[in-house]
């Protein structure tokens, strides 16, 4: 049996939304000619649609892996560093040496200053192709491959209250509670009627059991995120999310010295070279790595590095098909300090229901998807959203 890989694929899925990610367009906020917009709060770039890259790993032996990563932005890119330099040099060889392929592959541009970005994404997407392929091969589900099942479901958290009102969010909010959701994560680049009348609102509404949680989307300075997360801690927050620029890893620190509330931070991280100078600093107490950015490989890295720094991993979940998602749950359910993982209820069933498999998020908790690898595959209704790259 020939199980060396033969080729890789890779298509950009792009699905309309009524609403755009986090919510509807502030003051000022614009659509360009390419479909973008830039949210002020943040200054980051967001487009209209949800899309993300789909990956497809085919051994000689016909053996189909599936993988996916970030295509937000720039969506081409990561099929031309597939085509041109990814697929050359795995070609021929054995999907299981899975976490050697990702350090070859880190190796080649590792000098070049590709130490993340859309190149690592790419290899992120590939990476999780071969752990499918591994686990279909093997007949086993990815979490058996990474040590073993510690969970058989995972909590989750609400991620965002996108609608246009304070009203109309804690009565989203109350619509979750009702259906057995205990957690909730607002996001300040869109909480326009001011965090401290929002997260009292909630937490009127939701009681005092309801955890509480902030996405300050790398908004602040040092000073004035230390002031403004203490000011909300009469709210009881269960963690404030990327208070400050990415790079600033002395001001992360600095603030997680001056409150009280636990500091989360790891979404844009792709490997476990960003995550070690943070946890030495002492800047997080929790670590948040995104699967459409890291791959198993990497995500499996930075918990196991967090765990022996005795911080928890709640991982970070955004827009994508549900590949990369299936991933995520399958990694977490190995992982040892994992309380909970971030629910995209905006997107989740819609998306689900476009794939093979079954990928449930019930009564507060996702369900392991069932079967050999990811447990998930496109479904036919999916190629309806995709273009090849």
């Amino acid at each position: 049996m020939d199980d060396r890989i033969e080729r890789i694929e890779a298509f950009v899925v792009t699905i309309p939304r009524d609403t755009p990610y986090l919510g509807p367009l502030g003051a000022g906020e614009q659509v360009n000619t390419r479909g973008y917009f830039v949210r002020k709060s943040n200054r980051t770039i967001y487009p209209t649609q949800d899309r993300s890259v789909v990956v497809r790993v085919t051994t000689r032996n016909g053996v189909v892996g599936w993988g996916e990563t970030y295509g937000l932005t720039a969506p081409k890119v990561i099929g031309t560093f597939i085509d041109d330099l990814i697929a050359p040099i795995v070609t021929g060889r054995d999907p299981f040496d899975v976490a050697v392929l990702w350090e070859d592959l880190y190796d080649i541009l590792r000098v070049r200053g590709y130490g993340g970005g859309f190149y690592l994404d790419a290899v992120a997407a590939v990476d999780i192709a071969l752990w499918d392929i591994c686990g279909r091969i093997a007949g086993l589900p990815i979490r058996k491959l990474l040590g073993g099942e510690r969970r058989q479901s995972i909590p989750a958290y609400i991620s965002g209250l996108p609608r246009a009102t304070l009203d109309e969010r804690v009565a989203l909010a109350k619509n979750f509670a009702d259906q057995g959701f205990t957690a909730f994560k607002i996001a300040a680049a869109v909480s326009w009627d001011g965090l401290d009348r929002e997260l009292g609102a909630l937490r009127e509404a939701l009681g005092p059991e309801a955890r509480l949680m902030v996405d300050f989307h790398w908004m602040h300075g040092r000073g004035d995120a230390a002031q403004l997360i203490r000011r909300l801690e009469r709210h009881d927050l269960a963690f404030a999310e990327a208070p400050l620029k990415t790079e600033d890893v002395a001001g992360l620190a600095y603030v997680a010295r001056s409150v009280t509330t636990p500091i989360a931070a790891g979404e844009e991280w792709r490997t476990v070279y960003d995550a070690e100078p943070r946890l030495t600093a002492g800047a997080v107490a929790i670590v948040q790595p995104e699967m459409g950015h890291t791959g198993i490989t990497q995500f499996m890295r930075i918990a196991q590095l967090a765990s022996a720094h005795h911080i928890p991993t709640i991982p970070h979940a955004t827009i994508g098909t549900g590949i990369f998602l299936a991933a995520s749950l399958q990694a977490s359910a190995a992982i040892l300090d994992l309380p909970m993982h971030e629910y995209q209820h905006s997107i989740f069933d819609r998306n689900a229901a476009l794939l093979d498999g079954a990928l449930a998020c019930e009564a507060g908790a996702y369900r392991l998807p069932e079967g050999p690898g990811l447990g998930v595959a496109p479904g036919e209704g999916l190629w309806s959203y995709a273009e090849a790259i």
